[in-house]
């Protein structure tokens, strides 16, 4: 078997027709922008009937150019993809043979938008994501990494080789180069992104990677709105010395820089003073608070429905509170092994604790203004005067009215802990040496900069793809419910 091209046989037929259409688009874009400037954009203009018409002149025809140029463009790309999944292996080139890995990603994907857009008007502020074209795109970018990291985390269905495993011959191999004699170890017969310094394949560990950012990002980013939350809508709600003292420990960690404050807190120096395992102990425990209040709030004219939901949830998110908490081997030691629902790594757990602690004052100040702004409006005061408690008025009245702006951030935030995470993971600290992340990655690939690329671009495409989707996602649903 011989070493594999991009784009295999596909590329004769596809390539120039690609290179054409990319040249135009980009051409049409740099025309356009340069006619925004002296030209004005197309205007509606009336017909004697009374029908609307466009005007575009010029810049009308480059925008059609743009567009249709855009749309081929992303057809010659799903043809790559589709000819790389019925097209026998290697017949199709790199391109094509991952295209077959990430099959069940595609075929997720597409039953995702399907039910979605089927269903949209009855998915609320979800659904109206499918009415936002920028909001589609950041979706699909973001459900492509977090359904990869599923597959690939839990079902091991799109790696091709274990992502720690080294083949002497490969170290630094470019992309697509044959493994001599993998067919008779019962390995993937190619390197489809090449060999890193350590011969490790560099697909896999991009794969592998994006496992590490999706159990850490989102999880992480719930947890810290969780405590700004908590904190946040009675600081904003009661105002008073409440709010100056809950007001002057965020502007206090604020005060620190981010990346300071992150080595700080991962170092192993720190890490040995058992100091992020109380920390964990105590940011861990405002989910259990946050659901108990809720609940309180909601049926606390029902004890008897309120008791058994209390007893239920309570049990349930002890339980899962001790499991994440609890460290074999050392004073956080809480619960036997045949009731750990689940180990954490010490340096994940690290990791994660800092993003929670960092994140929280920030979103702390925001729910804080949301809550001092939404308790004027005339709604609150019609709860206050049925004589509703305060934090049912702040559970059931403010918030879900500042789910938008919260929403948005959500997004957002995710973004930037995903970007802490790479940086974290560049610098080498928190994260086990030898982890697959996307910052460690980059690190490791970047000393050969200058002679090797391909171990560097895959993880940092991969960051920046995710990102990237995470933002248009925020701007998606900020365009959408701005219209509620």
């Amino acid at each position: 078997m011989d070493n594999l091209t991009w784009t295999g046989s596909l590329g004769t037929i596809l390539d120039p027709i690609l290179f054409v259409l990319v040249t135009i688009l980009a051409i049409s874009i740099v025309v356009q922008i340069i006619m925004s400037l002296f030209i004005e954009a197309p205007t509606l203009q009336s017909n004697p009937d009374g029908s609307l018409i466009a005007r575009g002149g010029a810049y009308g025809l480059v925008s059609k150019v743009t567009n249709w140029s855009f749309l081929g463009t992303v057809a010659v790309l799903s043809a790559y993809i589709i000819g790389g999944v019925v097209m026998p292996y290697g017949a199709a080139g790199i391109i094509g043979a991952m295209a077959k890995q990430f099959l069940p990603v595609w075929v997720a994907l597409v039953v995702t938008f399907a039910l979605s857009i089927t269903y949209k008007r009855r998915l609320g502020l979800y659904g109206k994501l499918f009415d936002s074209t920028v909001g589609m795109i950041g979706f699909a970018l973001v459900m492509f990494w977090v359904f990869t990291a599923v597959f690939a985390g839990v079902f091991d269905l799109i790696a091709t080789h274990d992502p720690l495993a080294q083949e002497a011959v490969m170290k630094n191999k470019v992309p697509g180069t044959y493994i001599r004699g993998a067919e008779d170890e019962g390995l993937w017969p190619h390197y489809l992104l090449g060999g890193d310094n350590l011969a490790r394949d560099n697909f896999s560990r991009m794969i592998h990677g994006s496992w590490v950012v999706v159990r850490i990002a989102p999880l992480a980013t719930m947890f810290a709105f969780m405590v700004g939350i908590t904190l946040g809508l009675p600081a904003g709600y009661y105002g008073g010395k409440l709010d100056t003292f809950l007001s002057f420990l965020a502007n206090l960690i604020l005060a620190f820089p981010v990346i300071l404050l992150f080595y700080l807190l991962v170092t192993p120096e720190m890490t040995q003073t058992g100091l992020p395992s109380f920390m964990a102990a105590a940011l861990f425990l405002f989910p259990i608070i946050f659901v108990t209040v809720l609940i309180n709030s909601r049926f606390h004219t029902q004890p008897q429905k309120r008791n058994i939901m209390l007893g239920i949830a309570l049990v349930v998110m002890v339980w899962l509170y001790l499991s994440l908490i609890s460290q074999p081997a050392t004073v956080m030691n809480f619960l036997p092994a045949g009731l750990d629902l689940f180990n954490v790594p010490g340096g994940i757990l690290v990791v994660f604790v800092s993003v929670v602690f960092v994140n929280s004052p920030t979103v702390f100040r925001i729910v804080r203004g949301l809550a001092m702004d939404i308790k004027t409006r005339d709604y609150v005061a019609a709860a206050q005067t049925r004589g509703e408690g305060p934090w049912y008025i702040m559970l059931w009245e403010i918030l879900p009215n500042a789910r938008g702006p919260l929403i948005v951030d959500f997004c957002l935030r995710i973004g930037y802990t995903t970007i802490l995470l790479g940086t974290l993971g560049f610098f080498g600290l928190g994260l086990p040496p030898e982890s697959p992340d996307w910052g460690s990655t980059i690190n490791e690939g970047r000393r050969l900069l200058q002679i090797y690329i391909h171990p560097v671009l895959p993880p940092a495409l991969a960051l920046l793809s995710l990102v990237l989707g995470l933002n248009l996602l925020a701007d998606g649903l900020r365009e959408e419910s701005l219209k509620d």
